[in-house]
């Protein structure tokens, strides 16, 4: 029995340059950089308008010798990690790293049964669920799950943290799963595809100006595997590559001009199993022609 609200409050980047990361997200997010190491390991502080949204630190070498590549992880704040930590177990999820006393609080590193990975955080020292929940520009405004099935991997993450089913937004796929805390949606999940590699999490961070964002995913080194595709609400996402290999995703508006030079966008063509995206956006919804006016009037009451 879940008797708290569970829902993701801190991100960190394990990645293998760790001033080039600093470097690139600075430009391509807007993030600042603060130092925060301890003695044991070099750690820094994604900040944004001030408040600490993200941590940053060199993906271990144990972890790179079994073949970890760089990625960033999500944060679950919970009340109890060990708790929480016996109950994933007893669901089928696998620990990577048990309940330690870390740096930003006490903390698990853990995957659910269809090896997608995550951690656990309690008493966390930096950003806070309030903060996390704030939306804008610096923040991570939606968590998608490229999940090895999805309904069984609702059904888990359900149990685990108490998360809900969302209702659907218009023109969204059966497939796509939205997921809620506490009443408010945190993101989607669904199949894979077959294509991709491995299940795993996508974090979409906000940005003010899409467009420039890209242009300095571009110029950084990084690469589009998919995107800009279209949203609701006049928002635009795609779908990333960091020069060091991390997947994340970028959401927010675009310039008129600007939609007008890209048509269908600029996927990289090199990243195969990123073309399987074709045909659905973020947030699960079919790319094509949006609903008209008159096709929503016909389906008011």
């Amino acid at each position: 029995m879940v008797s708290h609200l569970a829902a993701f409050a801190w991100y960190e980047l394990l990645t293998t340059d760790l001033p080039a990361a600093q470097s690139f997200y600075g430009k391509v997010v807007g993030w600042t950089a603060q130092d925060a190491s301890t003695p044991q390991f070099a750690y820094r502080l994604f900040s944004a308008s001030g408040t600490a949204v993200a941590g940053l630190m060199e993906l271990p070498l144990e972890g790179r010798k079994k073949g970890a590549t760089p990625r960033w992880v999500g944060y679950v704040a919970v009340q109890d990690v060990d708790g929480t930590v016996d109950r994933l177990k007893a669901l089928g999820g696998a620990v990577y790293v048990p309940p330690t006393d870390s740096n930003i609080g006490r903390i698990a590193v853990v995957a659910d049964p269809q090896t997608a990975t995550l951690a656990l955080v309690d008493g966390l020292k930096y950003g806070t669920t309030a903060a996390a929940d704030s939306g804008g520009p610096g923040r991570v405004g939606w968590h998608e799950l490229l999940a090895g099935e999805g309904e069984a991997a609702f059904g888990f993450y359900s149990a685990l943290f108490g998360w809900d089913k969302a209702p659907a937004e218009e023109a969204m796929l059966d497939s796509y799963q939205l997921f809620a805390a506490g009443g408010r949606t945190l993101g989607g999940m669904f199949t894979k595809f077959a294509a991709t590699p491995v299940p795993f999490w996508l974090y979409y961070f906000e940005v003010a100006d899409l467009d420039a964002a890209v242009d300095q995913v571009k110029a950084g080194g990084g690469r589009i595997a998919q995107g800009p595709i279209e949203l609701w609400g006049g928002h635009w996402a795609v779908r990333c590559i960091d020069p060091q290999g991390a997947m994340f995703a970028l959401q927010g508006l675009r310039s008129e001009a600007a939609i007008d030079r890209s048509a269908e966008g600029e996927s990289d063509a090199t990243l195969a199993w990123s073309t399987s995206w074709r045909g659905i956006s973020s947030r699960g919804q079919l790319l094509g022609k949006k609903p008209t006016v008159k096709d929503k009037d016909k389906s008011r009451p």
